[in-house]
């Protein structure tokens, strides 16, 4: 395998997080949370923008993995759930509550892949259809955390 296809599958899986051979998406996610920290800090124009950078070489990254290893998203491409992850805490301030809150409820959108989740999958291939259903539970993600925010400010 040349140098090339040896870095994307490095990227790809996380820096080898992807090899773990239980939960490897869950893993996957915790690379994506020193990223969300560092966007926390910058202007929200900036962090947006980096964002939409992270998710776009996200599926560049994911589709050439996936020649790479002749494989359709295979398990141990976890690129996607860093981007996701990214997208679950955008704009949000990152705190316990918010970290650990974004994390549950990102994973368990991913899982799940609720209503349109699961059609991303289908009918987007390549690394779009690979990084598309995580952006969704992602999205879902920061929802329900803005949510949960509000709600507990409300209580206070």
């Amino acid at each position: 395998m040349k140098l090339r296809a040896k870095a994307l599958i490095f990227l790809a899986t996380g820096f080898g997080i992807g090899y773990t051979p239980l939960v490897p998406g869950t893993f996957g996610t915790l690379p994506g949370l020193p990223l969300c920290y560092l966007l926390s800090r910058v202007d929200m124009v900036i962090a947006a923008a980096a964002v939409l950078v992270i998710i776009l070489v996200s599926m560049w990254i994911a589709g050439e993995a996936e020649k790479a290893l002749q494989q359709k998203d295979p398990r141990k491409i976890v690129i996607d759930e860093i981007a996701g992850m990214t997208v679950a805490l955008a704009g949000l301030p990152f705190n316990a509550l918010t970290v650990i809150a974004g994390f549950v409820s990102f994973r368990v959108f991913d899982a799940w892949k609720p209503y349109p989740l699961r059609e991303f999958e289908k009918r987007f291939s390549g690394g779009v259809g690979v990084v598309m259903d995580d952006i969704g539970a992602g999205f879902y993600a920061n929802i329900l955390v803005r949510l949960l925010t509000l709600t507990v400010e409300l209580i206070r």
